[in-house]
């Protein structure tokens, strides 16, 4: 885990985060980013590669729920600094490999077939089922010099088959057919550890805070 994290990687996986999203692109912030989501469960983010006083004055200022505050920390660093009303979600982990990811010789389970389509230079690849329901979908988005990998999911009554290991080969070999050979992504707990077994590295951890609405 790097000990000085880059401002320049933070915003590339953003920008890519965005592009995935359909948003628009972050807007610096002092010292980090903001990025207008919209969603009614997350209305807008601050994403902050260091952790200083720009961090803490928004999270004294802010009452409205469901705006997100995140940084590149550990959250112990954060939870007994902020006030009561901001609660910590799920351990994020911004994950890089600048490498050929390491594939086994696999082939995708029978039964299933691909299915592709693109926006904003984003690349989605769905995996269907023979009965046409979705079973795994992925995405990445092409930005400055990487590849940002986003919502990697596999539907729990599909998972245990390797859908999720093919998913992210086809999606590799669409970035390196166009010259893209960094990877980016922020993975939950259960995803960190399938892509340490493909040869991704703990870059940061990328922990956030929100306000929860009351009802």
């Amino acid at each position: 885990m790097k000990d000085k994290v880059s401002a320049k990687i933070v915003e590339s996986w953003l920008k890519g985060w965005c592009l995935s999203r359909e948003v628009p692109f972050a807007v610096p912030y002092k010292s980090g980013f903001h990025v207008v989501v919209g969603d009614e469960k997350q209305k807008e983010r601050f994403v902050f590669p260091e952790l200083n006083d720009d961090f803490f004055q928004l999270a004294n200022s802010i009452t409205e729920p469901w705006i997100y505050l995140k940084a590149s920390v550990p959250p112990d660093q954060i939870t007994d600094q902020i006030p009561e009303r901001w609660k910590l979600q799920p351990q994020g982990y911004m994950m890089t490999c600048f490498h050929p990811m390491n594939f086994p010789d696999i082939s995708l389970a029978e039964g299933y077939h691909l299915e592709f389509s693109e926006y904003n230079t984003t690349f989605v690849i769905t995996i269907v089922a023979e009965n046409g329901e979705q079973a795994s979908i992925g995405r990445i988005s092409l930005i400055d010099d990487v590849a940002v990998y986003d919502r990697i999911i596999t539907e729990k009554n599909h998972q245990r088959k390797g859908l999720a290991r093919f998913l992210l080969k086809e999606l590799e070999k669409i970035a390196l057919s166009k010259g893209f050979y960094k990877n980016i992504l922020v993975a939950t707990e259960e995803g960190k550890l399938l892509y340490e077994t493909l040869g991704w590295k703990l870059y940061c951890l990328h922990t956030s805070i929100v306000i929860p609405s009351e009802d």
